[in-house]
Order: C-alpha cells, then sequence, then structure tokens
C-alpha cells in the first residue's frame, strides 16, 4: 500500500480512469493487491455501461455450446477476429456472469415450475441461440449499480468523481518502442486544477469514442479520451474504421443518445417502412435478425432510396403485457414522448454506437507501454473483428479486466513505486478559451464525421474528412497549448484525435469489411487484407 497526503500529488497502487464495468471490474479486483485510485469525467454511474439496454451475452442455456458461441462472434466479426481472444473471451464468460450474481447483479429470472427459476436467456442479433443474460431493458444500468455499491464498500478504493486525465505520464525504457508509464496528470473539472497521480499500474478504462459523430446513442463522456492518452503517448492503436452504427435509435427530437436495443428484434420486432412493407428479408437470410452492420446498411439505402427520415420499428403483435414485462424502460421512455409502442411503431434511425478498434492490447490487456493495460471499449482485444457481435462488449469488459488485474498484481508486487515525474507545468495554460469557439470546433468535427466518415464511404469523401479534421485538430491544438484547461477543451482534443485515426485507418482499408463499407471497394479481399490497420504516433 502507498499512502499520501498532498492532494494535488496522490501515490497510489492501481489508477483506473473511467469507471464504466471495465473499470469497475478491475478495481474491485486489484483492491485486493493494492491501493486503487479511480478516475471519473462525471458521477461515477456515468458511462457508456450505463445506457447498456441489451445484456451480457454468454453461455448459459442447455441448448447452447462454447462452439456456437464462438462461430457466431468470428462470423459477425467477418473473421478478422483473433480466435484465441474469442475462445478466452465465450469460455470464461459464464464464470464472470456468475461473479455479478454474487455481487448483488439481480438478472432477470424466469420460472421453472412453482418453486424454482433461473436466469431468463433473450436473443439478439448474429446470436444463433438464446444467450443473453439481462436486467429487463437495463442491464447495464443494474450491473453498475452493483459493482459501484461494491466499490464503494472497499476501503482501499478510492474514486475521484468530475476529474479528467490530461495526459500519461511516461518515461523512456531500454526498448525505444516501450515507454513506461508512470501514471497520468488529471484536470479536477470543478475546482479547475491540476493534480499529478503516480502509480505502479495504470488502466484505461475510459470507454468509447460516440461523440465525435453527430448523431450517437453514447453519453456526452464518450469522447475517445483513453484513445487520444495512449496514442500520444506512443501505443498502438488498430482497427478504428469498424465504428459500429446502432441500427435502431429513438428519432424524435428530445429522445438523442436513446437506442431502442437490439433485444427488441430479438423478442420478434419488426423492421418497416412508411407504407408498412417490410425489407429486411432483401438483404440477409437472418432478416430483422442480421448483424447490426447489415440491419444499419440497409436502414441507410432504404432511406437514401425513399427520402424519408427514418424507419419503424414494429412491435405491437408482442402484447402491452409482454412489452411492459420485457421492455419497461424502452415503453416508459417512448411514452413519455407520446409515442405508445404497445400501439404506434417506433421510428428509428441508425446512430454511431460502439468502436470496435481501440488501443491494442493482449489477452492480459496489456498494451506497448509498460504498465499501460487498457480494457473495455478503449481497448482493441481482438474480439470484436470487423464488427462487434451484440452483448459481447459488457462481455468482453468483465472477461479482460479481470485477466487485467490477476496480471497487473504480480508487477504491484515486484514494481517500486516512481515519484520524481514532474507536475504538469499549469502556469503555461492561462490563455482564456471561449467555450463558445471550443463547441462551434466539436460541432463542426461531428458533422464533418456524421457527413464524411458513416455508415457507408468513399475514398474522395474520406480524404475531405481528414482534411477537414486536420485543420480542426491544428486549431484545438494551438488552443490548448496556451489555453487554460477546461473539460470542454481537452474533450476536444481527445476527439480530434480519435476522428483523425477513424478516417486514417479507413483510408488505409482497401476493401469493404463489416462496419467499414466503402464504395471504391465494395468486396471483402481475404488475401490481402484478413489483418489489422495500425497506427503509431511517429516522433515525440
Amino acid at each position: 500500500m502507498t499512502h499520501n497526503t498532498n492532494p494535488d500529488r496522490i501515490t497510489c497502487d492501481f489508477l483506473v480512469i473511467g469507471t464504466g464495468i471495465a473499470g469497475l471490474t478491475f478495481a474491485l479486483k486489484a483492491a485486493d493487491y493494492g491501493e486503487v485510485v479511480m478516475v471519473t469525467k462525471k458521477n461515477d454511474t456515468e458511462s457508456n455501461t450505463n445506457y447498456a439496454q441489451g445484456g451480457i451475452a454468454a453461455v448459459m442455456g442447455s441448448d447452447d455450446s462454447f462452439e456456437l458461441h464462438e462461430e457466431d462472434t468470428m462470423r459477425a466479426g467477418v473473421y478478422l477476429c483473433n480466435r484465441e481472444a474469442v475462445r478466452i473471451l465465450v469460455r470464461e464468460g459464464p464464470d464472470r456472469v456468475r461473479e455479478l450474481m454474487e455481487m448483488g447483479v439481480r438478472f432477470t429470472q424466469e420460472m421453472i415450475d412453482e418453486e424454482h427459476a433461473r436466469v431468463a436467456l433473450g436473443r439478439e442479433g448474429g446470436h444463433s441461440r438464446r444467450r443473453i443474460v439481462h436486467a429487463a431493458d437495463l442491464t447495464g444500468r443494474e450491473v453498475e449499480r452493483a459493482l459501484v455499491h461494491q466499490a464503494k464498500k472497499r476501503a482501499s478504493i478510492r474514486i475521484l468523481e468530475n476529474n479528467m486525465a490530461i495526459g500519461l505520464i511516461t518515461r523512456p525504457s531500454e526498448r525505444p518502442d516501450r515507454p513506461v508509464c508512470l501514471g497520468a496528470h488529471i484536470f479536477d473539472t470543478r475546482a479547475a486544477r491540476t493534480r499529478t497521480v503516480l502509480s505502479r499500474v495504470t488502466v484505461l478504462s475510459t470507454g468509447g469514442l460516440g461523440r465525435t459523430y453527430l448523431h450517437t446513442t453514447n453519453p456526452d463522456i464518450a469522447t475517445g479520451d483513453g484513445v487520444a492518452l495512449s496514442y500520444q503517448a506512443g501505443a498502438r492503436i488498430a482497427n478504428m474504421e469498424f465504428i459500429q452504427f446502432h441500427p435502431t435509435a429513438l428519432f424524435h427530437s428530445q429522445g438523442e443518445s436513446f437506442l431502442i436495443s437490439e433485444a427488441v428484434r430479438g423478442e420478434g420486432g419488426v423492421l418497416r417502412l412508411k407504407d408498412g412493407s417490410t425489407f429486411m428479408e432483401k438483404y440477409h437470410e437472418m432478416g430483422c435478425l442480421a448483424p447490426r452492420d447489415i440491419v444499419a446498411r440497409a436502414i441507410d439505402a432504404e432511406l437514401k432510396a425513399s427520402g424519408e427520415e427514418c424507419v419503424w420499428l414494429d412491435v405491437t403483435h408482442l402484447g402491452e403485457e409482454r412489452i411492459r414485462e420485457r421492455f419497461p424502460n424502452i415503453h416508459e421512455k417512448c411514452l413519455s414522448l407520446g409515442i405508445d409502442i404497445a400501439r404506434e411503431w417506433i421510428p428509428v434511425v441508425p446512430a454511431a454506437h460502439y468502436a470496435c478498434g481501440g488501443v491494442m492490447t493482449d489477452d492480459r490487456g496489456r498494451t506497448d507501454i509498460e504498465r499501460l493495460y487498457a480494457t473495455g471499449e478503449v481497448s482493441c482485444t481482438g474480439v470484436h473483428g470487423a464488427n462487434r457481435l451484440a452483448s459481447n462488449s459488457l462481455l468482453e469488459a468483465l472477461v479482460f479486466s479481470h485477466r487485467a488485474a490477476e496480471d497487473s498484481a504480480a508487477v504491484v508486487r515486484e514494481i517500486p513505486l516512481e515519484t520524481g515525474a514532474p507536475d504538469f507545468p499549469e502556469e503555461e495554460h492561462c490563455e482564456p478559451v471561449p467555450l463558445e469557439l471550443v463547441k462551434e470546433l466539436m460541432l463542426r468535427l461531428r458533422t464533418v464525421m456524421w457527413v464524411y466518415v458513416g455508415i457507408v464511404r468513399t475514398t474522395e469523401r474520406l480524404r475531405e474528412a481528414l482534411r477537414e479534421v486536420s485543420i480542426i485538430a491544428a486549431r484545438a491544438e494551438e488552443l490548448y497549448c496556451r489555453g487554460r484547461l477546461s473539460r470542454e477543451l481537452l474533450e476536444l482534443r481527445s476527439m480530434v484525435t480519435a476522428a483523425e485515426l477513424i478516417v486514417r485507418c479507413a483510408l488505409m482499408r482497401k476493401e469493404s469489411r463489416g462496419l467499414h463499407y466503402i464504395l471504391d471497394y465494395p468486396n471483402r479481399d481475404d488475401e490481402r487484407w484478413l489483418k489489422d490497420t495500425v497506427l503509431r504516433k511517429e516522433g515525440p
């Protein structure tokens, strides 16, 4: 254990940046081996985890098998997945789900007979069996509730709310391509002051980057911070072109960021055009249960052909009782906006949802940077390939955070804490930065990404996007180098870095695969492109 009294210079064994399911899972396990400091930009329950409606995919049914789950994952990922990582994910998953139950997560149950119940299993797109463990349609919120409750009971876990990382602290090692992470400089957004956190092990569990797009299901905090931090520090970033657009985000002026879970289609929801006709059977043999990339492209094509603003998801045939039981949150939210989904179709459009790429890690969550781990959506473990199978995301966070905690426990035992790193040069960031300007640049960036780097791409439009993003990035960096720090300015810096990486990876891949569909190369090319796209920052 380490101890310190200076509030602006903190030391610990484990620094965890992010408090979603990945960060909390790691922290709870690491707390057995040392002192943990967690950093979160907002309140401890605000994360992509909290917005996950569907559930956690795990082999729990008698008609299911590890082999089936592995094959479903590989097929959805268009065989770009790392098969060993998929094997680990699927075979270790059920134990991690059972641990959640032991920690108090209340998954939905179904009665076997008058006296006995079992975990209810749902089905979602791309799955050949019912294997989605869920808590009604608020699985993420229920998991987060239980994990936060457990974390607050642990004396060795300290959560710093309203703080965000400015940059990782590194030093050179014997290998020029493998610097050593010593912790991070963080910014207290309420007190408007910087802190230095020095640690034996640093873990990035910062979640996604959906806010780089104009329309997204992600919360405001999903600005790609972890990808940007690790890229600036010298880690490899992979497969950023594979941005998953959720096919069915609610189309309503007051419903931004609200998604209609894939489980709705899993339970029999039907996609329709305005005239009531169905269309998914034209695009895939699984119809409305096709993988997300195919459903999103199908909707995109139909909207472009018709000129309509949305398509419709029909669950009226399920009956009000079943809808209220299975999807209480969706039913209540839609009702609050004047849509009774038991009697009316739900207007939906695709929206940026999940990043399948990220910081490259091995099967223990280790990055290229020594003592730096990455878990959850920020990482690229290889399990998702070119398209994430529904409900594999929370499972990935559980499995690889567990493995990272086990691996890093040995690091903490063997490595002394290094405390010589300098504090952040706060005095150099003193000029006022107009908030309106930062928000204007954010909007410009998000619009560029939505218009030019969306569901269907072309090389010409990607090149135009790169020109636009580079201009915005240069302006953001200029503001950062001399400007007074703020949450918005730091998020803008993260967003432009993430956006540039997405566009550059998209330009690298000369084929269409999974979530990356480019008209110049409409076919899949296994001979030349059954491989990752990888980027690493050059120079200091």
